[in-house]
């Protein structure tokens, strides 16, 4: 995501001929568009993006069963007897 932010930015400095980015080649301003890519590509062939994906829902179910038994005075994972 962020090599598509860097890319978007140097675009719209090219485009509208702002600073030193007016000078450069398009090959150096459209390179970040090029590391997106390979990014995703990797990203994806590698199952990194599907481990975060699941990562992020066992931590979320872990949180709402932590908050439910909270609600019920029951000691959370961590060991605390929550406070009323």
């Amino acid at each position: 995501m962020w090599f598509l932010g860097l890319g978007l930015l140097a675009l719209a400095l090219k485009y509208f001929e702002i600073g030193m980015v007016a000078t450069w080649s398009w090959w150096i301003v459209l390179s970040p568009f090029a590391m997106a890519i390979a990014w995703w590509a990797w990203a994806d062939s590698s199952g990194y993006t599907k481990r975060k994906i699941v990562e992020r829902e066992n931590r979320r179910k872990q949180e709402r069963i932590d908050r439910q038994k909270n609600n019920m005075g029951i000691k959370t994972t961590n060991g605390q007897r929550p406070r009323r």
